[in-house]
């Protein structure tokens, strides 16, 4: 179990930051960045997964711009919750956050990596192509199933980056991967043939736990390589 912490981000905005910590001196720092959930028991096991292995993790509450404490589940009410607070997320934004917990993962003194989901996964790739304008320099960036990153494609990362994606991912087409591969073929990208999108997410009908053990080791030793 990790602990609440309040973050500011550089608009004056403050939100919650679920942080992880290893048992003795952190090997480095993760900055995990939720779907479109919030930062839920998912999320929070994903800090804690990372905190077991050494790091300092730490989930910054993206949706406390809109209400504060959400921890979404994937179904019902909740699901259509969290389809219509994505329609008010600006990346632009929600980096400020993404920056704010970045700061406060610093305090490990060691070298911070940022990991996301969905969302989140797109906020990763941005933080390595943006990062630097708001004070920002990941060590590395790891994203799983980031929709829309076909998009910002042609954006340059400064640091290292791994992307996970489900070969049979209906969210996000095989144009966007191939528009990745094609600008920086210096990317590393993994696709799992069986997996749709997250795959990687235990609470949900989509877990593939085959492809996300796989995808765990990999993304533990190219952080590891990396930051640690």
């Amino acid at each position: 179990m990790g602990d609440w912490v309040k973050l500011t981000a550089s608009d004056g905005h403050e939100l919650d930051g679920y942080v992880a910590k290893p048992a003795g001196e952190a090997i480095g720092a993760v900055v995990v960045i939720q779907e479109i959930f919030g930062v839920n028991p998912s999320i929070q096991g994903v800090a804690d997964a990372y905190a077991k292995e050494g790091f300092l993790a730490i989930a910054p509450a993206i949706f406390d711009r809109f209400e504060r404490g959400l921890q979404l589940t994937y179904v019902g009410e909740d699901l259509k919750k969290a389809y219509d607070l994505y329609g008010k997320l600006n990346p632009d934004t929600q980096l400020l956050d993404v920056a704010a917990a970045f700061e406060y993962a610093k305090s490990a003194g060691k070298g911070v990596g940022v990991v996301g989901f969905c969302y989140g996964g797109l906020l990763s790739w941005l933080s390595a192509t943006r990062g630097e304008t708001l004070k920002m320099q990941p060590a590395c960036v790891v994203g799983y199933y980031a929709g829309g990153i076909g998009k910002v494609a042609t954006e340059e990362p400064v640091c290292p980056v791994l992307l996970h994606f489900g070969a049979d991912d209906d969210h996000i087409g095989k144009d966007q991967i191939d528009a990745v591969r094609e600008a920086h073929p210096e990317v590393e990208i993994y696709l799992y043939e069986g997996a749709g999108h997250a795959f990687a997410n235990a609470a949900r009908e989509s877990y593939v736990p085959e492809a996300t053990e796989v995808a765990w080791g990999r993304s533990l030793e190219f952080l590891k390589k990396n930051i640690a």
